[in-house]
């Protein structure tokens, strides 16, 4: 089956987070090829005046920044701060990679001061995972200048310039691995989560445990155990299936073209696993993006969030709002 881009389905929330993470032409590098973001720009933030130039960075105290520009309906900010923390190191002071200088601190910036508590409390919440002191700045942005032509897209025209960042990490796991169990222990799991997983069945409507179900949590694959959906994106669709209006992160789901039983669909399948779990329509929660992911419950395992430190998933709480 064909593989099939879902950026354009759905409906759009545009929102806008400022990053500095050092030399800004591999921080763009690095966000244009992440699922959800839609537009990047780069340029200079939070200075001591309303103009920077390049190569006057140092006098005038702006931070290389990136202005990313995303679709809240299909990537949380949450998940744009993990990817940003994967590509810096929060506690070196005003130096990332072989840059040293102001200019090369490391910022969130927004206009928007949920974000801004977003992002502190995202701090708080890792700041134990390191030795050393988490020196990234969380402020208000105050201006923001576009940098110099030269600048803009510098990697995507100049494929071997410098560059602090490894760009390969972009199409990496964020989240670590899951092993798929093997084809023995799936037939364990019953005769239904076998058929749907591996062979695209589907499961009868209105008989999954998890149709008429909104306990908190988190819905992992059955075949492995990585992290699917959250409590916090499920909904009442009536259609007999559990139903979502985003996955819990945008690197977790395959998507393919879907001609069985004379429909044209499309399939939701898990890209670590290869398990079937169900097909994305368009006539979800217009507030949420429009979206409903029609999910066989036989393909899941719900961790109430009581249970997740215990069972592993820490990292995975701050998508259960």
């Amino acid at each position: 089956m064909k593989e099939v881009n879902i950026e354009n389905y759905g409906s759009k929330n545009y929102k806008t987070i400022y990053l500095a993470g050092g030399c800004f032409w591999g921080v763009e590098g690095y966000f244009r090829q992440i699922s959800g973001i839609l537009d990047t720009e780069v340029g200079y933030a939070n200075g001591k005046s309303e103009t920077a130039t390049y190569e006057g960075l140092k006098e005038s105290d702006h931070a290389e920044t990136l202005k990313l520009i995303y679709d809240s309906n299909k990537i949380s900010l949450d998940e744009i701060l993990d990817h940003f923390f994967r590509i810096i190191d929060p506690t070196s002071l005003n130096k990332q990679g072989n840059d040293i200088g102001r200019q090369y601190r490391t910022g969130i910036y927004s206009e928007d001061e949920e974000d801004l508590e977003i992002a502190s409390n995202y701090i708080e919440e890792i700041k134990d995972k390191y030795d050393k002191e988490i020196v990234v700045e969380v402020e208000k942005l105050n201006h923001f200048i576009d940098a110099e032509d030269y600048h803009q897209d510098y990697l995507e025209k100049n494929p071997l310039g410098y560059c602090h960042i490894n760009l390969d990490l972009a199409t990496k796991p964020l989240y670590g691995n899951y092993s798929k169990k093997s084809d023995e222990e799936i037939k364990d799991l019953g005769e239904l989560t076998y058929e749907v997983t591996q062979n695209s069945a589907t499961e009868r409507p209105y008989t999954s445990e998890y149709d008429d179900f909104y306990e908190k949590g988190i819905y992992v694959d059955i075949t492995s155990g990585e992290p699917l959906f959250a409590s916090t994106d499920k909904f009442m669709s009536g259609c007999g299936w559990p139903s979502f209006s985003k996955p819990i992160n945008t690197q977790v789901i395959d998507y393919k073209e879907d001609f069985s039983h004379n429909m044209e669909r499309i399939e939701v399948r898990t890209k670590n696993s290869n398990s079937h779990l169900g097909h994305v329509f368009e006539d979800g929660p217009e507030d949420k993006g429009s979206l409903r992911y029609c999910i066989n419950g036989a393909s899941l395992e719900f961790i109430p969030y009581d249970e997740m430190d215990d069972r592993g998933y820490s990292d995975f709480k701050k998508f259960v709002k």
